[in-house]
């Protein structure tokens, strides 16, 4: 009885423990819809995804209370056609909201079908999620409950630009279909391609509903367009069907460039062989997909899934779309399990009678909180990170890849940051956009041979070269018109630059010249002519001008730049009459003469004690130091040296001398040739200030740029030809006429080549850019022909055709740009003076050094219990005296002993005496002492001391050796 009761009690304690495992337990439904076109190959590969994401997330996290139920909505778009099948789509929401009433809707699968149903999320506060509608034509920043798990077509179009800028494309044609998808990203595609300065040339837009015979039209259409660089954004079933075509038109052979958007690029593993044979050779773009473990493992459960479920398809990889809406599902249960969802209540709205069907929708009360948890959803998913800012994930790593053979080729990647590289994560911090970061591209053809990006069809006329017809300087551009055959011929200068340019490219161009005029006659060369592109390009006296390049394309110009002045010349006699002081400058005339003083100061202070003609009087060695120096300037010295320092020194001098009188003479003889005839104006501040008049050619920018200059638009006269520039100069500003004429240069020479006797060009030059040849904006040709603008102008072919039309070097030969001072300043010979500077002062002190060293004994006696200054005058008196042991004096010494030296030690006895007798100096006495300073050394000593035969015999030895 007892265990009878014991097993009753425990078989009540598990059934109440069973159901509070229940209650704890319970599972709550989170409703959401999805709505899939299943007839499409994303719609079936999608579908494979999102069951498996159920799947694998709920096993994975088999905890959690929430699940989520799907609902799913067909619209076979293959079966009913595209419109219908959008129609059906926003049916399918309403439905899913109405009746079902799903807390999210997964999709739609189309950006055209995202556009109606955001609008219905927003109403009802309906998160709607799609992982594939990915036109920026329909973005969260418009529609708050929508959310993109996908990146944005814009996110692309950077990458794409990237490889146009890489092998120097400049003109592009987009292909694009009919739909929200394919607009959506054109515009952000422009403005990419403008920032690399490339441009569209053509857009041809394919609408769903095309023919094979309307695309095979489209496509040879294309073909008689020189651009033969396409980007195609299309959908997968128009994209393949338009690239068979275009194979079948013989346009996928080599020479032509497709690039592909991801929309194509992303289902290329999917495609039959026989349309990736149709697309061998061109580019794509799609987002980087990191290799993981989870990811190979899934890949392969997926392909076993995907093949039961559709054995009829024999090829079909995992792509991108596939992941995201697998990472979609995931995301979605995540936020679902955050917000904690107990119930799907939806709430009545308050409407009035002009309320419309979408104001009395119902909206979800859990709409908000489960919108923001989607968004603040972060994890590592298959596609990568998923990661949703401002509504949507951003812009990834891209992958360039190359259609080869059976299949595709990664060749590059592209990154915001870093731009174009081999590897997805790059070292380098800098951004590129050059074609040796991709690996080798194999281009339609199979050449590996980089596209130029156009060509000129063969069925395609001449190109029509527009010519500018000018009253005025035929030497540029001459129309004549016969008037029999009403023919016109070109010729002029330009005519046979742009003939020699067109000679230089390596591939021949068929144009032809087309000259055009207003109705009066005159040029309209003017940007609105040139941007509705009646021309080919434009071959005349164009300068190149910063507003132009804003409506056109220039060449590298092949003319001299700049604007100058004419003004008439005339003698200046006045000038004339010191023109002899003007080779020199100051500076360089005060130190010539300070190096003419110096060198004969020298060359006196070491010849003074050997050399007779370096001694006697005062005045006389003053004049032998001048005469001497400047003697050398014509080589007429007549003063024999006798020291080798001496020579050095004027060897040296005589070079520089040699130099400077050269340098003189040639300089002088210029401006006695040149400098006769001067200006009258020699700048724009003296034309401001006196008021004078100046002109500018009729028509033409230079009355902008004086404007600029300050000048007053009254004092301003258009004129036109050769002829009424000579006579508005003559005239002068004050009879009617002008001062100075401002122009460019090239039609400036031409006007001097008539009129150099009378007139001249004066500076500065103010910067132009020259002329150019005009191409439309984006002209393939540009490139190709301003490098055989360089080619012509650095050859002879250029000068040779200068001196036919233009002629001015030879016939104005003395003329310069600019009349202006070319006088030698000091810096021009600076290291001559450093020379002879450095040579006379090294001798100047090895003669001092010698001088001291041979008479250190004496200049000691002679100097000690004196004063600095006494002991310079002392020294200063016995460096005076001759050096009796040169060769100069030797043979005045007679025979058997010198009597001068006995004299002398007379005399210095004497002397001494006098002095010592009283202690003080008569007049007599201090006159003798002054003459003779040199012998002060001796005062103090005694008569007997003098007469001694030690200091006789001591200072005849110091006598034979100084003297």
């Amino acid at each position: 009885m007892e265990r009878a009761t014991l097993l009753f009690f425990l078989l009540l304690s598990s059934i109440a423990k069973a159901q509070n495992g229940n209650g704890s337990n319970m599972i709550i439904s989170v409703h959401v819809g999805l709505i899939l076109d299943t007839g499409t190959l994303v719609g079936k590969m999608s579908q494979t995804s999102i069951s498996m994401a159920i799947n694998d997330f709920y096993a994975a996290n088999s905890n959690y209370t929430t699940r989520l139920i799907l609902h799913t909505e067909d619209g076979k778009e293959d079966a009913i056609g595209a419109t219908s099948a959008d129609f059906l789509h926003v049916h399918a929401a309403f439905k899913l909201l109405i009746d079902v009433g799903v807390q999210a809707i997964i999709g739609p699968q189309k950006s055209s079908q995202a556009v109606f149903i955001s609008d219905l999320g927003n109403k009802t506060r309906v998160p709607i999620v799609s992982f594939s509608a990915t036109s920026p034509s329909i973005s969260p920043a418009r529609a708050a409950y929508f959310v993109r798990t996908a990146f944005n077509d814009s996110s692309q179009v950077n990458a794409i630009a990237a490889i146009i800028k890489a092998f120097g494309w400049r003109r592009v044609t987009l292909v694009y279909e009919d739909t929200d998808y394919g607009t959506g990203i054109v515009p952000y595609l422009i403005d990419a391609l403008q920032e690399i300065d490339a441009h569209v040339h053509h857009r041809s837009v394919i609408p769903l509903s095309v023919t094979d015979d309307q695309i095979l039209g489209e496509l040879y259409k294309l073909q008689t367009m020189q651009t033969r660089v396409f980007i195609v954004h299309m959908a997968p079933f128009l994209g393949t069907n338009f690239f068979l075509k275009a194979n079948e038109a013989g346009m996928m052979t080599k020479g032509y460039v497709w690039i592909i958007t991801d929309g194509l690029t992303n289902l290329l593993n999917s495609f039959d062989q026989s349309i990736l044979d149709s697309m061998q050779g061109l580019l794509g773009v799609r987002p980087y997909v990191p290799k993981t473990r989870k990811l190979d493992e899934l890949t392969i459960r997926w392909k076993r899934k995907f093949r039961q479920e559709h054995p009829d398809i024999e090829k079909a990889e995992l792509s991108i779309f596939a992941l995201w809406a697998y990472d979609t599902v995931w995301a979605l249960a995540m936020a679902a399990e955050k917000v904690g969802i107990t119930n799907s209540t939806f709430l009545q709205p308050q409407t009035t009678n002009n309320s419309g069907i979408l104001d009395m929708l119902e909206f979800s009360e859990t709409g908000p909180g489960l919108l923001k948890a989607i968004l603040d959803t972060k994890f590592d998913g298959l596609s990568g990170e998923l990661c949703l800012i401002d509504g949507q994930s951003q812009s990834p790593t891209f992958q360039i890849i190359n259609v080869i053979g059976k299949g595709e080729r990664v060749i590059g990647f592209w990154t915001p940051a870093h731009g174009i590289s081999r590897t997805p994560n790059p070292i380098s911090r800098t951004y590129s956009t050059s074609m040796i970061n991709l690996s080798i591209i194999f281009w339609p053809g199979e050449s590996t041979i980089v596209p130029k990006g156009w060509e000129i069809p063969t069925s395609e006329k001449k190109l029509k070269i527009g010519v500018p017809v000018k009253a005025e300087f035929h030497e540029f551009v001459k129309v004549e018109r016969n008037p029999l055959t009403n023919a016109t011929t070109m010729s002029g200068y330009c005519i046979d630059v742009f003939d020699a340019v067109m000679q230089a490219l390596p591939y021949a161009i068929p144009y032809e010249y087309v000259p055009f005029e207003n109705a009066a006659g005159d040029t309209a060369v003017t940007n609105h002519i040139w941007v509705r592109q009646n021309y080919d390009a434009v071959a005349g006296d164009v300068t190149i001008i910063a507003n132009r390049s804003l409506y056109v394309d220039f060449t590298l110009p092949y003319t001299e730049s700049g604007v100058v002045m004419i003004v008439p010349v005339k003698e200046d006699a006045r000038k004339n009459a010191w023109i002899f002081l003007k080779p020199l400058t100051v500076d360089l005339w005060l130190a010539t003469l300070a190096f003419f003083f110096f060198t004969g100061f020298v060359v006196w202070v070491v010849e003074h004690r050997i050399n007779e003609e370096f001694r006697g009087h005062t005045s006389k060695q003053l004049g032998t130091i001048f005469y001497f120096a400047f003697s050398t300037l014509v080589f007429g010295h007549r003063e024999k040296l006798e020291s080798n320092l001496s020579k050095i020194v004027l060897i040296i001098w005589v070079f520089v001398v040699l130099i400077l009188t050269s340098s003189y003479t040639a300089s002088l003889t210029s401006m006695l040739t040149v400098e006769q005839l001067q200006p009258t104006v020699t700048g724009i501040k003296q034309l401001i200030k006196n008021g004078d008049y100046v002109g500018y050619q009729r028509g033409s920018f230079v009355k902008e740029l004086l404007m600029q200059l300050h000048f007053d638009e009254s004092k301003l006269r258009d004129l036109g030809s050769s002829d009424e520039y000579a006579e508005a100069l003559s005239k002068g500003s004050h009879n009617n006429g002008v001062s100075a004429i401002f122009h460019e240069i090239p039609y400036v020479k031409s006007f001097l080549a008539d009129h150099c006797s009378r007139y001249t060009m004066v500076g500065p030059a103010y910067k132009t850019a020259g002329f150019g040849f005009v191409f439309p904006k984006g002209s393939p040709l540009v490139p190709d022909v301003s490098r055989a603008v360089l080619n012509v102008t650095q050859g002879d072919k250029m000068v040779e055709i200068e001196r036919k039309w233009i002629g001015y070097e030879n016939t104005c030969q003395n003329q310069d740009m600019t009349l202006g001072s070319h006088s030698l300043n000091f810096n021009n010979f600076g290291g001559l003076f450093l020379t002879t500077g450095i040579t006379s002062t090294s001798a100047l002190l090895i003669f001092l050094a010698i001088f001291i060293y041979k008479n250190q004994d004496e200049l000691k006696t002679m100097g000690s219990g004196y004063s600095i200054w006494t002991r310079v005058v002392v020294w200063s008196k016995y460096w005076d005296k001759k050096d009796l042991t040169s060769s100069t004096f030797k043979r005045d010494v007679p025979i058997g002993g010198s009597s001068y030296v006995g004299d002398s030690l007379v005399h210095r006895a004497n002397m001494r005496a006098s002095i010592n007798a009283d202690g003080s100096q008569s007049p007599i006495s201090i006159s003798e002492h002054s003459d003779l300073s040199i012998f002060l050394p001796y005062e103090g000593m005694t008569s007997q001391e003098l007469g001694s035969p030690s200091i006789e015999t001591q200072d005849t030895q110091a006598s034979t050796e100084i003297y």
